[in-house]
């Protein structure tokens, strides 16, 4: 036979199990005013993916793929290919002095962040050994199409400020890619570089 519940059980317990319903029953109500009042995100806030550059213009993505390696949700995708200081003539027949677009050996020729994939856990920013790919305060990331939340490096790439030149170019801030790394360059008076600002959260 089996025993019959205590009067704790009859009547506190159900109680006890109902305390914050009864604690929240009788306060106001809060009602967020999206989209019309957003409120600011917190500092280190986990948000889309930023392709960082250096000051001279030149993309700090040496495309070793560590951070497709990393991501738990396979959303990145990355192919490297290798720089090349040697001149050459583009599709409009000008010179073009160099094909180095990064500092290093190579660069990321295609970047791909897949967000219908991504779970925004910022393990990939962690692997990336140059500091290239960080992550912005930006959230809205909701699409109509699932190809346009597939984002591309043009997306991804940080944009150019005063003094940056687009890639492809030669280094402009020291003479090989350990001058870039170890931050032992020095600006000339007549180098118009900025400080690069895309340094967001980690």
């Amino acid at each position: 036979m089996a025993d019959q519940p205590s009067l704790k059980e009859q009547f506190w317990d159900p109680v006890a199990g109902f305390g914050v319903t009864f604690r929240t029953m009788f306060r106001k109500v809060v009602t967020e005013q999206y989209p019309f009042d957003k409120q600011p995100t917190a500092p280190r806030f986990h948000g889309r993916h930023q392709l960082n550059r250096w000051p001279d213009g030149l993309e700090k993505c040496i495309g070793c793929e560590l951070c497709a390696w990393a991501c738990p949700a396979d959303a990145i995708y990355v192919e490297g290919a290798s720089n090349s200081d040697e001149p050459t003539v583009d599709a409009d027949g000008n010179a073009v002095e160099s094909q180095r677009f990064s500092p290093g050996e190579r660069y990321g020729r295609v970047y791909q962040i897949n967000y219908l994939r991504c779970i925004l856990c910022g393990l990939c920013i962690e692997a990336c050994p140059t500091r290239a790919l960080t992550m912005t305060n930006e959230y809205e990331l909701a699409d109509a199409t699932r190809e346009s939340l597939i984002y591309e490096k043009s997306d991804l790439l940080a944009p150019l400020l005063p003094g940056m030149e687009q890639p492809p170019h030669p280094m402009r801030l020291g003479e090989d890619e350990g001058d870039y790394y170890r931050g032992t360059h020095r600006q000339s008076e007549n180098d118009a570089v900025s400080e690069d600002p895309h340094e967001v959260i980690s």
